[in-house]
C-alpha cells in the first residue's frame, strides 16, 4: 500500500496514525503542495490523504482510510467510545487554531514546501480564504493566550494516563494531529497530562515530533 500525503496536513496525520498504531507497513509518499496533476489523476480532485490499496485502487477521506486499515486484520483497534466533552473541545479549538497556524505552515521543514513555488502556491490559496498572513500574525498573541487557556481545559479532560478514553477512540484522531502541529508555535504551553499524552501517542503512532 502507498499513502500519499502532505506532512503539514492534519487529515494526513490522522491517516498515518492508524498504520503506526497497528504496525502495518506502507510506503509514505509526500506530494509537492503545488502538484495538482497527481491527486487529480488518482481521485479527480486535489486532496490528500490518498491511499493506494493492494489492488491498485485509490481511496480518499482520512476516516475512510482509518476504518479500512483498522479492519484489515479483522481485529479493530478503535474500540473506545468518544467523549462528547472532548469532541466539543476539539471543535471549539479547531474553529480558530488555523488562524494562528496558517502563516507558519509553509516552511521547508515540511517536504511539500521544499520549493519556493510550492510555498507561494500555498500562500496564494490560503490567503484567499483566511486573509493576508501578515494580518493573521498580528493576532498571534491573542490566539496563543486563547490556546493556552484551552489546553488547560483539555488537561482537565485527560482522566486516564496516556490516553483520552482508556482505549483508542476517534477522539485520538482529532486531538493528536492538532497537538502535533501546535509544536510549530514556541509559546504554546502544554500542561503535563497533555504533554505526556502527546509524547506517548507520538511513540505509538511512530510519528516523530516536529522538533527533536
Amino acid at each position: 500500500m502507498k499513502l500519499y500525503i502532505y506532512e503539514h496536513c492534519p487529515f494526513c496525520i490522522r491517516a498515518r496514525m492508524i498504520f503506526g498504531l497497528k504496525n502495518i507497513p506502507m510506503d509514505l509518499i509526500v506530494l509537492m503542495n503545488d502538484d495538482e496533476y497527481t491527486p487529480k489523476y488518482m481521485i479527480g480532485k486535489k486532496m490528500v490523504p490518498i491511499l493506494m490499496k493492494q489492488d491498485g485502487s485509490y481511496m480518499s477521506e482520512s476516516f475512510d482510510i482509518i476504518m479500512y486499515v483498522d479492519a484489515l486484520d479483522q481485529t479493530s483497534s478503535i474500540i473506545g467510545q468518544p467523549r462528547l466533552s472532548v469532541t466539543n473541545w476539539f471543535e471549539t479549538v479547531n474553529g480558530y487554531v488555523y488562524k494562528l497556524l496558517m502563516p507558519y505552515l509553509p516552511i521547508p521543514l515540511f517536504y511539500e514546501f521544499s520549493t519556493l513555488e510550492a510555498r507561494q502556491y500555498f500562500v496564494n490559496k490560503k490567503e484567499a480564504t483566511y486573509g493576508k498572513f501578515s494580518k493573521l500574525k498580528n493576532k498571534r498573541l491573542v490566539l496563543i493566550k486563547d490556546l493556552n487557556e484551552d489546553l488547560c481545559k483539555l488537561d482537565s479532560l485527560m482522566i486516564y494516563p496516556n490516553t483520552i478514553n482508556r482505549e483508542l477512540s476517534f477522539n485520538d484522531f482529532q486531538i493528536f494531529p492538532l497537538l502535533h502541529l501546535l509544536h510549530l508555535i514556541s509559546e504554546i504551553k502544554y500542561p503535563s497530562s497533555v504533554e505526556n499524552y502527546y509524547s506517548y501517542m507520538a511513540k505509538k503512532t511512530k510519528i516523530s515530533p516536529l522538533f527533536t
